[in-house]
């Protein structure tokens, strides 16, 4: 199992332009399907006057969640080639939006999915893209004498952490990379 995924970190914007018609396409990090919704119908509003506002998006570090839109473009000449530029860079939590102005010339279903592929491709490249890791968290509760021992573990193992309270009973509640989070439940757990 792989606990890393590749994204973008930032909004980044591309352009290709063929035959007068121009494509713009920008890139944005996401992470749910409501960000999504919510990007598009910004897209549309802003550039009401484009005939097409085609768009690809992948969700989830183990890439299941997807979508391709044509927007009336013939069948699997814009939304496939943007999710193959997805895919070809390995991304995830990523929508790319390609807005094209028609320029009144028709370019055939291979020039638009060449013109597509070439902006949702420097929309790309024109982003920071990062690696980042899958992390679960380690909700644990224990008594004040206890405190010691469980900070000497997490001193020891390095997650992150999320939050702490202490009292009677305490209760701190960590992120650690997944692979290493049974690791870190056995050590707590012994303590016990």
């Amino acid at each position: 199992m792989t606990d890393e995924y590749r994204t973008i970190a930032n909004e980044s914007e591309g352009y290709y332009t063929e035959k007068r018609s121009k494509f713009l396409a920008f890139a944005h990090p996401v992470s749910t399907v409501e960000q999504v919704k919510e990007l598009i119908a910004r897209y549309r509003k802003k550039y009401y006057d484009a005939r097409h506002v085609c768009y690809a998006y992948m969700l989830g570090a183990e890439r299941k969640d997807f979508r391709a839109n044509d927007d009336g473009e013939p069948s699997s000449t814009a939304g496939k080639p943007i999710l193959g530029q997805i895919n070809s860079n390995e991304l995830t939590d990523i929508l790319i939006v390609v807005v094209r102005y028609y320029g009144g010339v028709n370019l055939g279903t291979s020039g638009l999915i060449i013109a597509y592929r070439e902006a949702a491709a420097d929309a790309i490249a024109h982003a920071t893209v990062e690696t980042r890791q899958v992390e679960d968290t380690v909700r644990y509760s224990f008594s004040y004498p206890q405190m010691n021992d469980v900070m000497r573990i997490v001193k020891d193992m390095s997650p992150r952490i999320i939050s702490q309270t202490y009292g009677n009973t305490c209760e701190i509640v960590l992120a650690i990379r997944k692979s290493e989070a049974d690791q870190l439940r056995q050590r707590l757990a012994k303590l016990l």
